[in-house]
């Protein structure tokens, strides 16, 4: 006998910095797995049995509800009550954009293509394997990321960022940097009044792996310094802090 309550499973990390995933799907044994598979990749799976809760999670979760949202469904197709392919068309005539990954043991291409149409973002036909699942779990994640997130800017007094763009401005006026030199202006503006060793710089920006002297960082910082600072013999950004290495701001 299926329940249609929903089961939580406990997470090893924490909630508030973790991917939630709804998983619904009616075989009770193929449930259990794909949670303990989710799980042991460190995001929260909550699970139910039918289409009817799943709609119930979902309309239930977001920014308006108090409840978390979730950020990936896992979804059988024949499911009781209301099916995936319903569940799918009306989630996306509602506007809701949650990436959604079926389950089905249907696996021609007629039903894959209509699973597609009707809103589904991924389809993985049974029997399948778990690190399958959890691989294509995370691509949906980070797909989702990518375009959900904004084009970051940084900015900090009269020098703004565009990171995406690989463009700086410096009081208004565009400046050319080398790619070592706009990867430490990144890391500087991103940890802001952060002091940073030598080694830490190298490890950062020139990788583990670097063969060299630490002074290539005194090199690269002096020349970023002649691109940022109005007078780079007294820095008011990138500052030497004595025995310690360099600080932003």
């Amino acid at each position: 006998m299926y329940t249609s309550e929903a089961v939580q499973y406990p997470s090893k990390t924490d909630i508030r910095t973790t991917n939630r995933i709804l998983v619904v799907e009616d075989e009770e044994l193929i449930r259990e797995t794909i949670v303990l598979a989710l799980e042991e990749e460190g995001y929260i799976a909550v699970a139910v049995a039918d289409g009817r809760a799943a709609l119930e999670y979902l309309s239930n979760s977001g920014p308006n509800s108090g409840e978390t949202t979730f950020d990936l469904l896992v979804l059988d197709l024949m499911l009781p009550q209301i099916n995936g392919l319903d569940i799918c068309r009306l989630l996306r005539y509602q506007g809701n954009t949650i990436p959604i990954l079926i389950l089905s043991a249907k696996g021609s291409e007629t039903d894959r293509v209509l699973g597609l149409e009707v809103g589904a973002d991924d389809y993985l036909t049974k029997p399948f394997s778990m690190r399958e699942l959890v691989a294509r779990c995370r691509a949906l994640l980070r797909r989702q990321r990518l375009t959900a997130t904004p084009d970051p800017i940084l900015e900090h007094k009269d020098i703004t960022m565009y990171p995406q763009e690989c463009r700086v401005l410096v009081r208004g006026e565009e400046v050319n940097l080398s790619p070592k030199e706009f990867r430490l202006l990144e890391l500087f503006m991103s940890y802001t009044r952060r002091v940073w060793s030598r080694e830490q710089l190298l490890d950062q920006v020139w990788g583990p792996d670097f063969v060299g002297d630490s002074k290539t960082v005194d090199v690269h910082i002096r020349w970023l310094r002649e691109k940022l600072e109005q007078d780079p013999s007294r820095p008011e950004y990138i500052v030497t802090i004595r025995g310690f290495g360099y600080r932003f701001g």
